[in-house]
């Protein structure tokens, strides 16, 4: 069946000829003979109408192929298992190339790195071969993708003039395109400086005459993302079957801003960015330098008891003993997601909170899974305002996109493989701080109820004088049964024995059933609080999250994760502003004095009284004046490698006492290698043992290799 040339020819009387009618009778032969092409009796129908979409009787595919014939470019049988042979990208490259080499010359001309330019039309062009539902071309006259294709592969050989040997056409618009982005120019300036340029070249020069010609020229390498209107208030998107309405059904906003002038273009009050993100992981498969190391998360050898990669973990492994259809194509792709907020224009600037989304593909190596080319910016939230409980709104698309890539697959060209195949992808959890923990999770984590494991069977309790929730009587049912702590009733919560244990922790399937219970919401900012019943008291439920739409994400061990780095930020500027401390952001204030008082047994830190004032006692692990300016003057003189940290001693003020501008990662430092050298024989020995084990239990988890005991 390697010559399928019978296909598509018709005999002049408009009857299929015998060789038509034997390769019918041999594609049913092929497709019945593999068991995993039948799903519920039947066989996909390749014929005119069906297109691979029915499932029918193998008798009744064969008279729709005797009468309709087959789909367009179903010359390679994909959808009933058959594995693609690239003969002819080997011609398509000869013809390009003007080689007459094998076809393993070509792919190792394929793989050369001398051009990269050519690299990059090469890979987008298989990217956008895997496009769609239809296998990559394999017909001999190359259809009108290909032809443009093969015009811009020879735009990345060919000269900027006759002559030029350090930039090609292409070499040349890619880079300029590249100065226009980093330096901000608009599209006239554009046009001024290859004005400009083009006017000191050599005449017959190639460089494209201005912005339109320059884009069209770079637009079949499928760069290209989706705007889509929303509303103002993030009540709706104007998106499918609502993408042609004019105002938002909730609010009743306007869509569009009103007209300045004669002919102006609607604008809308708020669009959101999505890149779709199944062109990023078909560029994994379609880059010779990438293809290969889709497959290390099932091809690495893991050390029993020991952890290295996100595949070791407990979490993947339930994952894929509960899909083991998913888990058996290595080449299926788990993700990660994270987003938060933040102000691209400075912290010093107006309040604005933009939402970035970023995907992180976990297939691929220790030292590539993490790099920023491999986290993929999928949705672009704008501001001014935080879309707190309604990003649901914005994450529609990417849920969308999700839920296809589960269910329908895609068609992806394996260039490590040489073959096609269907790929799935599924998301595996989130990563955020806390408050955003919330905003994704629908659990709210505010008040006592905070807690999304222990839920409504926590001991949180309200302080009497700060009015805030606290968890300090939560922490001792984990111990064991017979653990000394729990009968302790002096130096935890006062004159109180903890006989409990731990809550059990619901699944996620038991989980889907509780959200189910509870109704829709209506999204918007202006909407209104809107609780459940039983609200801060039973629960903490404020909506049902967009993620339980994805079919197998009740069966993820870990749904949601916390971010480390936002954990140890918290961390320091609590434990360092206490213990230097530092005027309104220390943590042992009159009140907090005034709760120990009742709930505690801590004689030496009580409250002093006289007749006309309260004030407080310096606590044991308080720094005195002079000592806090040892530290800072030790801060002051610290240098560190290139890399590892910022510079942190323009960051004190030694006259304030005081440290401004510490970003997350140098608090990250701080917290794992400084705590346990700034305060060592300055605080007293029981206290410096405890912030040296929390600053040695921050770096062990933080660890490329973590052991599971």
């Amino acid at each position: 069946m390697d010559d399928c040339s019978w296909m598509y020819r018709d005999s002049p009387q408009g009857l299929r000829r015998m060789d038509y009618c034997n390769g019918v009778q041999g594609f049913i032969n092929f497709a019945t003979s593999i068991p995993r092409n039948f799903t519920g009796g039947g066989i996909r129908c390749p014929c005119r109408k069906c297109q691979n979409k029915k499932y029918l009787h193998p008798d009744v595919v064969m008279m729709h192929l005797l009468h309709k014939g087959f789909m367009e470019n179903y010359q390679c049988w994909y959808a009933h298992g058959e594995v693609f042979v690239s003969e002819s990208e080997r011609r398509m490259e000869e013809t390009v190339v003007g080689s007459t080499s094998s076809a393993s010359n070509v792919h190792e001309a394929a793989n050369d790195n001398t051009n990269p330019y050519r690299n990059m039309v090469m890979d987008a062009m298989r990217m956008n071969q895997g496009n769609g539902s239809q296998c990559p071309i394999v017909e001999e006259e190359p259809n009108a993708d290909a032809a443009r294709f093969f015009d811009l592969l020879k735009d990345s050989d060919e000269p900027l003039w006759d002559g030029c040997t350090n930039h090609s056409k292409l070499s040349a618009v890619a880079q300029v395109f590249t100065i226009k982005s980093d330096h901000g120019l608009s599209e006239a300036g554009y046009d001024k400086i290859i004005e400009w340029a083009r006017s000191i070249l050599p005449e017959g020069n190639r460089l494209k005459e201005n912005f339109y010609a320059a884009k069209s020229m770079m637009k079949p390498l499928g760069l290209g993302y989706q705007k889509i209107d929303m509303c103002p208030n993030f009540c709706m998107l104007y998106y499918l079957e609502n993408a042609e309405m004019t105002e938002c059904m909730t609010c009743g906003h306007s869509r569009h801003k009103p007209r300045t002038g004669r002919g102006k273009t609607l604008m809308a009050y708020k669009k959101l960015r999505y890149f779709p993100i199944t062109p990023k992981l078909q560029r994994l498969f379609m880059s010779p330098r990438t293809a290969e190391h889709i497959t290390w998360h099932q091809a690495h050898h893991a050390i029993d008891g020991v952890m290295v990669h996100p595949s070791d973990g407990e979490a993947w492994k339930r994952f894929n003993s509960v899909h083991p259809h998913f888990s058996a194509e290595s080449r299926n792709v788990c993700i990660g997601l994270c987003t938060d907020g933040f102000n691209p224009f400075g912290s010093f600037a107006a309040p604005y909170s933009c939402w970035p989304v970023i995907l992180t593909v976990y297939n691929l190596p220790l030292g590539m899974c993490m790099r920023p080319e491999f986290m993929f910016l999928s949705t672009v939230i704008p501001g001014p305002r935080s879309p707190r409980q309604n990003i649901d709104v914005c994450l529609r698309p990417l849920i969308d996109e999700l839920a296809q890539l589960w269910s329908s697959r895609a068609l992806i060209y394996d260039i490590s493989r040489k073959q096609n195949f269907l790929m799935r992808a599924a998301l595996m959890w989130t990563i955020n701080d806390f408050p955003a923990y919330g905003m994704l999770s629908g659990w709210s984590t505010h008040r006592k109820l905070a807690c999304p494991y222990c839920m409504e069977n926590n001991k949180a309790f309200t302080l009497a004088n700060r009015g805030k929730a606290s968890f300090f009587y939560c922490h001792r049912r984990f111990l064991p049964l017979h653990h000394r702590y729990r009968k302790n009733r002096k130096d935890f919560f006062v004159g109180r024995v903890e006989k409990d244990v731990a809550s059990p922790r619901l699944s996620g399937e038991e989980l889907h059933d509780v959200v189910s219970e509870y109704g829709d919401i209506v999204f918007g900012l202006q909407s209104g609080k809107q609780k459940f019943p039983g609200f801060g008291l039973t629960h903490n439920w404020v909506k049902r999250s967009i993620f339980w739409e994805l079919s197998y994400w009740k069966t993820n061990l870990l749904r949601h994760n916390l971010d480390v780095m936002h954990i140890e930020k918290n961390m320091f500027k609590n434990i360092f502003n206490t213990v230097m401390d530092v005027k309104g952001k220390i943590k042992d204030n009159i009140k907090a004095r005034l709760d120990i008082l009742l709930y505690c047994n801590r004689k030496n830190i009580e409250l002093v009284y006289d007749e006309s004032w309260v004030a407080k006692s310096r606590a044991s692990f308080v720094l005195e004046k002079n000592t806090q300016l040892l530290v800072y003057k030790w801060l002051k003189s610290l240098r560190f490698l290139d890399g590892h940290a910022s510079n942190i001693s323009r960051l004190v003020n030694i006259e304030d006492c005081r440290l401004y501008g510490m970003k997350s990662h140098d608090c990250h430092v701080f917290m794992q290698t400084l705590i346990p050298l700034a305060f060592h024989d300055l605080l007293p020995k029981r206290i410096w043992d405890a912030l040296t084990e929390i600053s040695h239990f921050i770096r062990d988890i933080c660890s490329s290799k973590l052991n599971v005991d």
